[in-house]
């Protein structure tokens, strides 16, 4: 068994996976359009054809799903942050830097008693992350 994060980007995946490739290096598995459903139920609204149904893609060893959901145009991501753990203070800046950008930083990458570098940020779609070095 294993817990997979499904992230609802209201119209904004593409976009998201863009950002995510270069700023974490995300890797697209898979992505399936409204336009492609096998299921007519399945449409959306006209001019959202081309939104994402559903994509899947990697971060490291972890495997995220996304899309775009209802095409609502303001994700909501309260209440959960995603952990990305490196093993190096220098990737955690890396990684820190890129997916801040266009964000806002929560708390700074700083040594804490638990790690030589650890901080919190929003990125610009609105999700929490939580860098961490292990």
């Amino acid at each position: 068994m294993n817990i997979q994060p499904y992230l609802s980007f209201e119209g904004r995946c593409e976009e998201a996976l863009e950002f995510y490739k270069k700023a974490a290096g995300a890797q697209v598995e898979m992505i399936l359009r409204f336009h492609e459903s096998p299921e007519p139920a399945m449409s959306t609204k006209p001019g959202n054809e081309n939104k994402i149904m559903h994509c899947s893609f990697r971060i490291g060893e972890s495997t995220l799903m996304a899309s775009d959901g209802d095409c609502g145009g303001k994700a909501q991501f309260g209440g959960i942050s995603l952990t990305l753990n490196l093993k190096t203070e220098a990737e955690a800046h890396r990684y820190f830097n890129a997916l801040s950008e266009g964000g806002s930083v929560m708390m700074p990458l700083e040594k804490t008693f638990f790690s030589p570098a650890f901080g919190v940020l929003n990125d610009r779609f609105g999700i929490n992350w939580m860098i961490h070095v292990v």
